[in-house]
């Protein structure tokens, strides 16, 4: 009898321990919800929708946060490092990061996820960061424009959360900056607040990436757990990896454990390249337009991307939380906003004769 229920937990364990670390989902398989409990969907689709409620972010090489390029004509967009956040799906009372973890949405600068799109002039300031075992974006700007309320100090999302479903529930992150191919990243971490931001995630093959995405610290916000450039402005850089967050030497800190100690020294960037804004074409109330060109970036250096352990229960941070909470709005699918169809072929006309101008100019030189 010993035997036999020794033999079914242990199918259990390994039923739940494969569900959060082993590669589960593509995008071309994942099932409209990952998750019992989930307010939103999984499958997507590409269309622009503000009101859609997708909770698959995507955290690309450095290709996803675009940025526009002006010469003679407005020519080809230029790739710059950026990709997704989790943000609430309403604004209003009740929409602080803390009430709304378990509900959150992916917000996304790249058009063609079926989230929603980052209006333009939201983010004032995006440092991407490259290391061997992580890559993370940080930065600064007006989270309002996601549904955060003002004076909101924040949260931490998660792929655990407190039951192990993840903070958006059936959250989930693909990427394709560790070694080309799209997979999906089971460490990573995400801190949100009314004007600041960071997003970090760990390479399933790293030295140890449930360290260095660690989860544990929730109330102790961007700058503590990942320390780099909140500045405005916006560049992509290389660095070390530098120290897994709470662990100094051979000791590991616990958030409540004491006074907190002061955060490790932020890893020296290197070999950055930087551009003026980002964009993609959505006004910041809104509005489609055609995107409006920016500066030609400058380079200073080439830039290039380069395991996984059990999770731990997340601890009750300084906000209340919401586990019942539930979004509504159309399916992440519908088209009811984004560009029309005349603005579409417009964009496409002046990209195409741009970059045959561009091309033809080459030729003659």
């Amino acid at each position: 009898m010993f035997s036999a229920l020794f033999i079914a937990l242990s199918l259990i364990f390994v039923v739940k321990a494969d569900h959060i670390y082993s590669a589960t989902y593509l995008p071309s398989n994942i099932p409209e919800q990952t998750e019992d409990g989930q307010s939103g969907t999984n499958q997507c689709g590409t269309s622009v929708n503000q009101s859609s409620l997708c909770q698959t972010a995507y955290m690309n090489a450095v290709d996803d946060w675009r940025a526009f390029s002006c010469s003679f004509l407005w020519t080809a967009s230029i790739n710059f490092a950026g990709r997704c956040l989790w943000a609430p799906p309403e604004p209003g009372p009740g929409s602080t990061i803390g009430e709304t973890e378990r509900i959150e949405v992916a917000w996304c600068i790249k058009n063609g996820t079926g989230a929603r799109l980052i209006p333009d002039g939201a983010i004032k300031g995006a440092h991407w960061l490259i290391t061997p075992d992580y890559i993370q974006v940080t930065g600064v700007g007006d989270m309002t424009k996601l549904n955060i309320p003002a004076d909101d100090e924040g949260g931490e999302l998660d792929p655990h959360g407190a039951d192990g479903n993840g903070n958006p529930v059936g959250g989930i992150v693909f990427s394709n900056a560790f070694g080309g191919q799209v997979e999906e990243i089971f460490e990573w971490t995400n801190f949100m607040g009314e004007n600041n931001f960071c997003f970090r995630i760990c390479d399933p093959k790293g030295s140890n990436p449930a360290a260095y995405c660690q989860h544990i610290y929730d109330v102790l916000g961007c700058e503590w757990n990942m320390p780099a450039n909140y500045d405005e402005g916006f560049d992509s850089c290389h660095a070390d990896s530098g120290e897994p967050m709470g662990v100094y030497g051979t000791s590991t800190f616990h958030q409540g454990d004491g006074a907190t100690p002061d955060p490790h020294p932020a890893p020296k960037p290197t070999s950055c390249s930087t551009v003026s804004t980002i964009g993609n074409g959505f006004l910041i109330d809104g509005t489609s337009i055609l995107a409006v060109p920016s500066a030609k970036p400058t380079t200073s250096g080439s830039v290039t991307s380069s395991g996984r352990s059990g999770s731990t229960a997340k601890p009750t941070g300084s906000a209340s939380r919401s586990t019942s909470g539930t979004a509504v709005g159309p399916t992440a699918s519908s088209n009811s906003a984004g560009a029309s169809s005349w603005e579409r072929r417009i964009l496409g006309l002046w990209s195409a004769l741009g970059l045959s101008l561009v091309g033809a100019v080459t030729v003659l030189i």
